[in-house]
């Protein structure tokens, strides 16, 4: 029960937190045998979360050892039945309770569950995979070869975030194609062999590779992604963040392969890339905005629309706003104040505050509304102040849709000449990216 309320709970946080949430290959996720789910790792506690709420089995984690003793955190943790692992990078664990952790993880794979391990080892900020560690692949050797679990299967889930430290953001959780777990001979410790470890951390590796974006250095990272938003704002076949993952994935080979074979023109598409943002940034429009509008008349009627709605709305989104704000303002503060330089725990920062703050912004306004008003408007209060942050919510995040429409429809009418010259250069960026993309794949060819 206390599970049940848990997820309920933190599913409705990231639905609030992510403003698109996409979940793809749930075909790829047997339901009727046991299975370790393999993650990766860029975005500390918010991951995991990510596979509790969303994958189709209950799913018991492999977790640090020091979060169970963590206030709040650490109960979180128990009541989700997860294992404490003890790393040596955290001091003063005993290495060797590892083995209770191992023998337990077996016994809930014998009885049908499903393990969730980000085999990473640590949440971190570098824009590919870190190094694996072995415990996915030592756990499923030694459960299949000592008998006590049958038909055990290894899923990688990747996690792709279009902006992981932003509210309102976007996310894929990307289910790719089990690995079957093979028999091998223990040694006389009943440990599985060497090897057979490393074959299988390889497998599980390859497979992580294919469900996330996967860059050797930051600078890649940039330049694909901006070859991304150039190329994907002149096509409407960018449709999904499946498709936008598969997409970046497919520019990240490209962009290898050339850095090897045509560094000078890759290297001049990059800096024709920064400058078409570079101009882009000084009219205030964004890659996805420019767009001929259809028709002045059509822009001017969506405009009128929107402006009708936003009177409507103006009044509730205003006392959402004013009732949230000091918790919103305060949750920021303490998610960059408390995360330092990594990047990586902010949303989880973030999260956890509104988690805490939110609720008691609801309760400190209904105690006021009681004192002054009665109970009757305490009752009202406690249900339309969460409703009218959401609405703020919406509110604003229309409000940008349609001051964005406004500076394109301006810019286009001011300075018409200037925006085509614009539209041209983004065709012939996006065909130039085209054209090393098409060479590239004939020369491995």
């Amino acid at each position: 029960m206390i599970r049940r309320i848990i997820v309920a709970l933190v599913r409705l946080a990231l639905r609030i937190y992510f403003k698109r949430i996409e979940v793809t290959g749930l075909e790829h996720v047997p339901l009727d045998r046991p299975v370790i789910f393999v993650l990766n790792h860029p975005n500390a506690l918010v991951d995991p979360v990510f596979l509790l709420c969303l994958a189709p089995r209950s799913v018991s984690f492999l977790a640090k050892a020091p979060l169970f003793r963590m206030p709040v955190i650490g109960y979180l943790v128990r009541e989700l039945d997860s294992l404490p692992v003890y790393r040596r990078q955290d001091e003063g664990q005993d290495v060797s309770k590892n083995q209770e952790t191992f023998v337990a993880a077996r016994k809930l794979l014998a009885n049908g569950g499903t393990i969730g391990i980000c085999p990473e080892g640590v949440s971190h900020d570098d824009p590919g995979l870190k190094p694996i560690k072995t415990g996915a692949a030592r756990i499923s050797l030694a459960a299949v070869s000592t008998g006590e679990v049958a038909n055990l299967q290894i899923v990688p889930a990747g996690l792709y975030y279009t902006s992981k430290t932003s509210f309102r953001s976007s996310a894929l959780l990307y289910f790719g194609k089990p690995i079957d777990v093979p028999t091998v001979d223990m040694d006389a410790d009943g440990i599985p062999p060497r090897d057979a470890v490393r074959e299988l951390s390889a497998r599980i590796e390859r497979a992580l590779r294919d469900v996330i974006l996967d860059a050797e250095h930051e600078e890649a990272l940039q330049t694909i992604a901006r070859a991304e938003r150039i190329f994907s704002a002149d096509t409407e076949e960018i449709e999904s963040l499946t498709d936008e993952l598969q997409l970046q994935q497919r520019f990240i080979k490209a962009y290898s392969d050339l850095q090897h074979t045509q560094p000078e023109r890759l290297r001049r598409l990059e800096v024709r890339m920064i400058r078409f943002e570079e101009e882009l940034s000084q009219v205030k429009v964004d890659p996805e905005e420019l767009a001929a509008p259809s028709s002045t008349l059509h822009v001017f009627t969506v405009i009128l629309k929107r402006t009708i709605l936003f009177l409507l709305m103006l009044g509730p989104a205003a006392l959402g706003a004013v009732a949230h704000f000091p918790a919103y303002q305060l949750g920021g503060y303490l998610a960059t104040k408390l995360s330092g330089d990594s990047e990586d725990v902010i949303s989880t920062f973030k999260i956890i505050s509104a988690m805490l703050m939110f609720p008691l912004t609801w309760i400190v306004v209904a105690v006021l509304f009681y004192v002054f008003f009665g109970w009757i408007a305490a009752v009202v209060a406690l249900v339309a102040i969460p409703i009218s942050g959401y609405l703020a919510m919406i509110f604003f995040e229309e409000l940008d849709k349609s001051l964005g429409s406004l500076r394109v429809l301006m810019f286009f009418l001011t300075r018409r000449r200037y925006f085509v010259r614009l539209l041209a250069e983004r065709k012939a960026i996006r065909n130039e990216i085209l054209s090393l993309g098409r060479e590239g794949a004939t020369t491995r060819n």
